[in-house]
């Protein structure tokens, strides 16, 4: 509770509030009205209703999804010969990121794949990161010959926009990937996304990001929340429309970025940005489920709000900039995309600002009518489909803890809203005073440590 401030504090308050006064009109109206099981029977039906294009998208994305892997081998993925791999330059921004740099930076060195190209891009840090990256460099040198150029450059503070820009313009790669100083890469990363750039109208593809640490509640609960939106990635990629491709595991072609323009540093969420731009220009984005990144989740409640802050502020932005997406004909544009995701996501975020309200007239029928049977075939389904996307991750092992979650899955989300609705409401108020936000940082402990 020490990183609480008053802001917090009243946000939370308000929050609670919001939810008192919700289950408070739910009783009034039951007390008044002497049909009131069958009102509220209504009404859960007019909350049904509400929520239909959501559970419309959830359920094309669960039936398209099984499909990823047969769609892959029909498009002829396969990891290119040693004679043929293009030059891969891999991208590491950093601003005082002294716990973890090093880990990173060695994890991308020690991966499978032979023709690459590391940058290191230390953003103005004040604390030791650049004399932790120039130690490292000296040893590294000695070992020059056994493993890939290292390139580092050392920046005043400028934004990670402008770091990214600025690595980008001494990247020789066909390839480019970034990744945050953050989190660990797998061996086989770099190799298995590679793969997925065989069509030449591929502009990005989106790794696999899991939460590498584990050991508190808070960072379950955000291990299982990349473990299923991840999964729904899958049914993007089919229709080659990821437009979030976040930069802790992203993959551009380098022509693409250059013919599109660097990252918009005016944007806090320059890599989602960036993603929606390339689909903009006509280009294809896929996921690779394979192709792993371990990155460390916020710890504590603080920094996790002030995250998906950042996250919703910069991904309304990014609606509002390209709102041609939006229910476009251009045939460039996929109609899953424009029709389907851009839409719905946009009335997510509407539903989720009436969720309060909705769910207590949901739970509150089925309380006072003893009506659980929608309940009982949530819960099932939550904790099927939880442990289906266990067991065939590719890193299934690292997410069996997970397994005894599943049955409770229901409820974690109802936690991850809640901070996704103060974000929403947070970010609604600065979208409305044209205020900004600046890069948030939290307590780092280090992935998987």
């Amino acid at each position: 509770m020490k990183n609480f401030g008053k802001k917090h504090i009243i946000q939370i308050a308000f929050i609670g509030l919001f939810y008192c006064i919700s289950l408070a009109v739910v009783y009034l109206s039951m007390v008044t009205q002497p049909s009131s099981i069958d009102s509220l029977a209504t009404i859960r039906l007019a909350v049904f209703c509400i929520l239909f294009p959501i559970l419309i998208k959830y359920f094309l994305q669960l039936v398209v999804a099984p499909f990823y892997s047969v769609v892959e081998k029909i498009r002829g993925i396969e990891h290119p010969s040693p004679k043929t791999e293009p030059l891969v330059s891999v991208l590491i921004p950093a601003w005082n990121e002294e716990v973890g740099i090093i880990k990173t930076l060695s994890s991308v060195l020690d991966t499978y794949y032979e023709k690459l190209e590391v940058i290191v891009i230390n953003d103005g840090s004040t604390d030791s990161t650049h004399e932790l990256i120039k130690e490292y460099l000296t040893k590294h040198e000695k070992i020059q010959f056994l493993k890939p150029k290292i390139k580092y450059l050392n920046l005043r503070n400028g934004g990670k926009a402008r770091a990214l820009n600025k690595g980008l313009k001494i990247a020789k790669g066909e390839i480019v990937v970034t990744v945050d100083a953050d989190s660990v890469m797998d061996r086989y990363t770099v190799s298995n996304i590679v793969k997925r750039f065989n069509d030449p109208k591929v502009g990005a593809v989106a790794g696999n990001v899991i939460v590498g640490n584990k050991s508190k509640p808070l960072e379950v609960i955000q291990q299982l929340e990349y473990l299923y939106g991840f999964f729904f990635k899958r049914a993007d990629s089919v229709f080659n429309s990821v437009y979030i491709i976040g930069g802790a595991a992203a993959a551009y072609r380098k022509s693409v970025l250059d013919e599109v323009g660097g990252f918009d540093h005016e944007i806090i969420t320059e890599d989602i940005e960036m993603s929606t731009r390339i689909l903009s220009k006509g280009y294809k984005t896929r996921y690779a489920a394979d192709a792993i990144v371990y990155t460390e989740g916020p710890s504590d409640w603080s920094g996790l709000c002030n995250q998906r802050l950042r996250w919703k502020f910069g991904r309304l932005l990014t609606f509002i900039k390209h709102k041609n997406l939006f229910f476009s004909k251009d045939k460039k544009h996929t109609p899953y995309l424009s029709f389907l995701l851009f839409p719905l996501a946009v009335y997510s975020e509407v539903t989720l600002l009436l969720e309060g309200p909705l769910l207590a007239l949901f739970y509150g029928y089925t309380i006072f009518a003893s009506d659980y049977f929608p309940l009982a075939f949530v819960i099932l389904f939550m904790t099927s489909l939880i442990s289906l996307q266990i067991i065939f991750d590719p890193k299934s092992r690292f997410h069996y803890n997970l397994l005894f979650f599943a049955p409770i899955a229901w409820v974690v989300f109802y936690i991850i809203d809640v901070v996704e609705f103060q974000a929403l409401f947070r970010s609604l108020c600065r979208l409305i005073k044209r205020e900004t936000i600046q890069w948030q940082k939290w307590v780092r402990a280090g992935v998987m440590n």
